[in-house]
């Protein structure tokens, strides 16, 4: 190609004599300046890289993550304890215990701790292999605090005392619902706190009225891990993000709401439930009222995950006592008094088969069962004005 003058050839553009005659793409406009995180009074964003910094308001990004320890040190000042920092401590522990569970959990099925092990629980069911891990792993967190001084697990026959100087008794399901685990299904840790009255480690430190509790709590293992708190101020729900390690608050303030047509009970017991529990179920499924609808029906196995589903829409959820479970299925201590506290906490009702109020009763024995029925306030007062049926 040649570029001189006598050449017909045609000649590049960033050498054409007349380029006015072509048409030539405008400049863009600089773009407009806008705030930034980064811009000081002695260095501008533009000198430090020719594109525009963008700013905090243009990403959907919390900058200002409050998690659960931060939490914890805010609600820290509302408990009696509040100059020690004890339980702020034995929260740290129990986080601890959430997390390296959850691991576990999620690579169960890689590692083969899915399936049963070879002996039964005190409470007389299978035991899985995932039951005893995250068993000890709660036992080790709690002893480890060193603020721990009695645990009741549903692991363990008898109660676990530690020899130090600790404050606190803390009852756990570690693994709630394990009986779904290798079909994937969500499981739970459920627990409840109480302060010790004095310094022995006695069982008479967690026989004691649900009511006594000052925190409980659960953490349902599923497609992420949700932890559900109440220190007596409310319920508040974390999640845990896996890159940070750490819980974050997503759920502020959760509140049931008073009025839901859904229930969750296993209805494959229904031949065995006393008649006023059955005839209750009834109603709500076969309503008098031509146009009104029935209830919805979601049971999922897992008390853990049928009470996350309750709280967050409301209704209804119950393990009645039967012909063959004449105490119930349930264990108070460790199972019904912790999401007793949590529902009330949160605007529900929780009763027993005799329509009594979950947290006042008084357990006998560290395993005692008991029939359950949380949930709406409206709903739990409705299930209540069958039942007294039952004892009339």
């Amino acid at each position: 190609m040649c570029y001189n003058n006598s050449c017909n050839h045609p000649k590049p553009r960033y050498l054409i004599n007349n380029p006015s005659q072509f048409r030539v793409a405008k400049k863009p406009p600089p773009p407009k300046k806008r705030s930034s995180l980064f811009t000081s009074s002695i260095l501008s964003p533009s000198t430090l890289y020719p594109y525009e910094v963008p700013t905090a308001q243009t990403h959907s990004v919390e900058t200002d993550t409050i998690t659960l320890t931060r939490f914890m040190l805010q609600e820290q000042a509302k408990l009696p304890d509040a100059v020690s920092g004890d339980f702020t401590l034995l929260l740290n522990s129990l986080q601890f215990s959430f997390k390296a569970i959850a691991y576990n959990i999620r690579r169960s099925t890689l590692v083969n701790l899915v399936g049963l092990t070879d002996t039964v629980k005190s409470a007389g069911d299978d035991q899985k292999k995932l039951n005893v891990i995250g068993d000890e792993i709660f036992i080790n967190a709690m002893k480890a605090s060193g603020k721990v001084k009695v645990v009741v697990s549903e692991e363990q026959e008898d109660l676990i005392v530690f020899d130090n100087d600790g404050t606190y008794a803390v009852v756990c399901d570690p693994i709630d619902g394990s009986s779904n685990l290798d079909a994937g299904v969500s499981v739970g840790t459920i627990f409840g706190v109480y302060k010790l009255k004095g310094t022995e480690g006695t069982i008479n430190q967690v026989l004691r009225p649900g009511r006594e509790l000052v925190a409980a709590g659960y953490t349902m293992y599923g497609a992420s891990a949700n932890l559900v708190l109440t220190t007596g101020n409310g319920v508040n729900g974390f999640t845990l993000d896996n890159s940070l390690g750490e819980f974050i608050l997503t759920h502020p303030n959760l509140r049931i709401p008073p009025d839901q047509q859904i229930y969750s009970v296993n209805e494959g017991n229904s031949r065995f439930w006393p008649e006023a529990t059955r005839q209750y179920f009834e109603s709500i499924k076969f309503p008098a009222d031509p146009t009104a609808k029935p209830y919805k029906a979601r049971y999922v196995g897992s008390m853990v995950a049928d009470v996350h589903r309750t709280i967050l829409y409301g209704g209804l959820f119950a393990y009645p006592a039967d012909e063959r479970s004449k105490r119930g299925k349930l264990r108070l201590l460790y199972e019904g008094f912790p999401m007793a506290m949590i529902i009330e906490q949160a605007g529900g009702r929780a009763i027993n088969d005799k329509s009594e109020r979950i947290l006042d009763l008084v357990p006998t024995e560290i395993h005692e069962r008991s029939g359950i029925w949380l949930g709406s306030a409206n709903e739990i007062s409705r299930a209540a004005y069958f039942l007294r049926q039952n004892y009339e």
